[in-house]
């Protein structure tokens, strides 16, 4: 088999790999979804990435707010939507004069930070569930939908606002998924008008689709077989190793 051969069977199996990724993260695998753009930047630029991703995003959304359409908190998806699509609309603004390299860096770090706070508490055994609060809800929403807009990487401001409530994992899954959807679809528009949605090809992006569609089954299968405990630990071990690269990358960009 030719390298050319070799090559292009490992794009398909990375464009496969970032679709399951996606859909897994839309079954209720919160944070995963963070990966697939990291995942095709390995021989696509990030930015390509980010645009062939969103159909991928929208389609297995759908399919996600269809498994979750009874399950989320309605408190959190009635403040986190508006406040996102806030944050997705400053963001359209701010873009151009704000490094995405320092976007990269502020967004690790909250997930970094709110990781440690979380093992501070767990060792200092102050477990207990933090109430909702809508006014650092609506910043935390807002942040969600500027960071969800420059590379698909909301998820660390939306968990530090959602994981501390102590949400049932179903719950907790459907909110996930609702919010994002409508996030995503936020973003389409920003997205089509500086030409990052021309140019695919339909046949691979509707075979990602499918693919990201079967994760988003196989994802609330996993989140509904794991136990309480089980299925938040890999959620914030996942918030962890998404922001941990975020803070390498970007530190490796501005030195």
């Amino acid at each position: 088999m030719s390298q050319n051969a070799v090559s292009a069977l490992d794009h398909i199996i990375l464009l496969l790999l970032a679709s399951l990724i996606v859909g897994a993260s839309k079954g209720g695998l919160a944070s995963a979804g963070a990966l697939a753009v990291p995942i095709l930047s390995i021989w696509m630029d990030p930015l390509v990435a980010a645009g062939l991703l969103l159909p991928i995003f929208i389609i297995s959304d759908v399919v996600g707010v269809w498994l979750y359409r009874h399950e989320f908190s309605t408190r959190n998806v009635l403040l986190l939507i508006p406040a996102g699509l806030a944050g997705v609309v400053l963001a359209s603004f701010l873009a151009p004069f704000v490094s995405s390299t320092l976007a990269a860096m502020a967004t690790g770090l909250i997930g970094l930070a709110y990781c440690a706070q979380a093992a501070a508490k767990h060792f200092r055994k102050q477990d207990a569930a933090v109430p909702f609060h809508p006014l650092k809800g609506a910043f935390w929403g807002a942040l969600t939908g500027m960071t969800s807009f420059i590379s698909h990487t909301g998820a660390p401001p939306f968990q530090s606002f959602v994981l501390p409530q102590r949400l049932p994992k179903m719950k907790y899954a459907g909110t996930n998924t609702l919010v994002f959807a409508a996030i995503n679809l936020f973003k389409l528009p920003a997205y089509a008008s500086v030409g990052m949605m021309t140019g695919f090809n339909w046949p691979t992006v509707l075979s990602m689709a499918v693919v990201a569609s079967i994760g988003a089954v196989l994802g609330r299968r996993l989140s509904q077989w794991l136990p309480e405990r089980a299925y938040y630990l890999a959620i914030q071990t996942l918030l962890f190793v998404v922001s941990v690269y975020l803070v390498a990358k970007a530190t490796g960009q501005l030195m």
